[in-house]
């Protein structure tokens, strides 16, 4: 699940806190929130920007399949 979180401090101040996406597509998803909030001070990365999203195509799935089926 997708989440975005937002602390605002009484100075003025956002934490903002994204999880659940998986990868750097996490700044695509809050660019137009920072511009909006104003001037980004600092960026703290979590394991999950550096995570890569696994794929699996049809065909080897299909190959997986057959090979269950020929044990």
């Amino acid at each position: 699940m997708e989440t975005l979180e937002f602390i605002i401090f009484p100075d003025g101040r956002v934490k903002e806190k994204v999880t659940g996406i998986v990868g750097s597509s996490c700044a695509e998803v809050t660019a137009f929130i920072e511009e909006q909030l104003g001037q980004v001070v600092s960026q703290q990365r979590t394991s999950e920007f550096y995570a890569q999203q696994v794929r699996q195509t049809a065909s080897s799935a299909a190959q997986a399949q057959l090979s269950r089926t020929e044990w």
